[in-house]
């Protein structure tokens, strides 16, 4: 009979667990994540272009297939059962709940027993690739992980025939919801093989040497290589636009590693992170505790990879940011008591762990609710604006990154959630989203980043000084302008709007007069640009 389990190990503390990871995101109506609102738009213009044609005036959306499309499929059953937004808030509260029990499930599939340590990685549900809304990664990569863990146990009971099968669909299905959590999954089952090959015994010849663990390693994932095809066929389709760059940007990824539980409190994020790396450090140093060899080769690959990544791939931005925390998760659970250290011992960094899951949860519900009140208010612009309003937003910011985002940048999306307007907002990358903007008349004003302003020219950025987004946006194609906390600005700027809502900063403006002031350039800002070349898009 095995020994007692001890209460961080039942499946009574997971449950638990599970559950607690979803109570920041119960109390705010929209979920706080900076992207999430100018996902919601998208959802909402997918599911209502067919019977509101003029949404097709100003957006086009065409079905295609792409390795980023999870919680896009997800709304389709349930949005017509709970509305847009619950369903959107009931998909994303899943994804922390996924991500603790996958973490906690790979841990018991290493090491027999949930490790104490294992506790410390929870938090990392809450990193900051989720708090930056990357929903359909984030979702990608909870359902990596427990698949993960599955692929572990159907190796565990030598059930090769039976994991084949099922992570022949599944692994297409992953690629589908995101394909950053389809290559993670692929670089976690590649290294559990390598080990487990390496360590199985031949009959009188003892265990295999690295080379050929290597090859069955890879023979063993034969059945997740198939959205290797599907890849193709979505990088090579039509209109596919997206550069990848900006590779070994040590001083980004040192940043990123730093910032891997950023939210709101610059203070207690960094005490955070380095308790976590504290943690890892004992680890190598402490004879009391080691890593797994599994586990921890698979974050060895995970950091390689992150090393390797450039930070913008496909066009999408952060992708090598989006993989610390996974990589520091992998590296946590890897950790494990040395046999012989006292029960007590391990009670105790149990109970440290499970205070720093619980403090990091207070943390991020106060500042989710504080977030929330900030949408309340800046949202109670929307009920003054009728359907299929044309509204042009600027939402201010600082050149400077700030630590806690006002996290408003994407916030006017609710525009074509709730009125089915216009809204500037929306991100158009070819092949990168369903997506694509197509109002010609907004000219430079149509898509991301025209929304931000800022109160001077940021060298770097696409943002525009707010006198100059003020001044040249095109006054016929726009009803309505909303200002979303806005650098100060000369209130000459606004003649000819008329204000029919006001909160502190944040603005609504009807557009009375349609003449157009003579425009500004980069050049009024004292900004000496170089000659335009053929093919080089203008910051204007």
């Amino acid at each position: 009979m095995g020994e007692k389990l001890h209460w961080w190990q039942t499946r009574a503390f997971v449950v638990a667990a599970t559950l607690a990871a979803v109570i920041p995101l119960l109390w705010p109506t929209v979920p706080p994540l900076v992207d999430v609102p100018g996902h919601m738009g998208r959802y909402r213009v997918q599911l209502a272009v067919a019977d509101n044609p003029w949404l097709s005036q100003w957006y086009n959306f065409k079905w295609s297939l792409i390795g980023n499309l999870g919680v896009d499929l997800l709304v389709i059953p349930l949005a017509p059962v709970v509305g847009l937004e619950m369903a959107v808030k009931l998909i994303i509260m899943a994804i922390p709940a996924l991500t603790v029990a996958g973490l906690l499930w790979i841990a018991r599939e290493v090491h027999g027993r949930i490790p104490a340590t294992a506790l410390f990685a929870l938090p990392l549900a809450y990193s900051y690739p989720f708090q930056f809304g990357f929903i359909n990664f984030a979702l990608s990569m909870g359902i990596a992980l427990n698949l993960f863990a599955l692929w572990l146990r159907l190796a565990r009971q030598g059930r090769f025939r039976l994991r084949a099968a099922i992570f022949l669909p599944a692994s297409c299905l992953l690629w589908l919801c995101h394909t950053f959590g389809w290559g993670v999954l692929g670089v976690l089952a590649f290294s559990a093989e390598m080990i487990r090959q390496h360590d199985a015994m031949r009959p009188g010849q003892g265990a295999r040497g690295w080379a050929e663990a290597w090859i069955r390693a890879g023979l063993g994932c034969l059945p997740l290589c198939l959205p290797m095809v599907l890849m193709v066929l979505w990088r090579s389709g039509e209109h596919v636009t997206g550069q990848t760059g900006d590779w070994f940007n040590w001083r980004a990824k040192i940043a990123f590693v730093s910032m891997a539980l950023r939210d709101r409190w610059m203070a207690f994020d960094l005490a955070s992170i380095t308790v976590l790396l504290l943690i890892l450090f004992r680890g190598v140093r402490d004879d009391r505790v080691e890593y797994s060899r599994q586990l921890g080769l698979s974050a060895a690959f995970l950091f390689a990879m992150f090393i390797v990544l450039p930070r913008i791939v496909f066009g999408s931005a952060y992708a090598d940011m989006r993989l610390a925390p996974f990589a520091l998760g992998i590296a946590l659970i890897a950790i494990r008591p040395r046999p012989g250290l006292s029960t007590r011992g391990t009670a105790t960094l149990a109970a440290l762990g499970l205070a720093f899951f619980l403090v990091r949860l207070g943390g991020t519900t106060a500042s989710f609710y504080l977030y929330d009140r900030s949408y309340s208010r800046a949202l109670a612009a929307i009920d003054h604006l009728p359907q299929r309003a044309r509204v042009v937003s600027f939402v201010g910011r600082r050149c400077q990154d700030d630590w806690a985002y006002s996290r408003l940048e994407h916030l006017p999306a609710l525009l074509i959630v709730r009125r089915l307007a216009f809204s500037n907002d929306q991100w158009s990358m070819a092949g990168a989203q369903l997506l694509t903007t197509q109002y010609k008349a907004a000219q430079g004003f149509a898509h991301d980043p025209s929304e931000i302003v800022t109160d001077r020219y940021c060298r770097g950025n696409w943002w525009r000084p707010v006198r100059m987004a003020l001044n040249n946006f095109p006054r016929d194609a726009f009803d309505y302008v909303w200002l979303l906390q806005p650098p100060p600005f000369d209130p000459a700027l606004i003649r000819g709007m008329t204000p029919i809502w006001q909160n502190g900063r944040d603005m609504l403006l009807r557009v009375d007069d349609r003449t157009q002031p003579e425009p500004l350039t980069l050049a009024d800002f004292g900004v000496q640009l170089p000659p335009r070349r053929k093919g080089v898009i203008s910051p204007r």
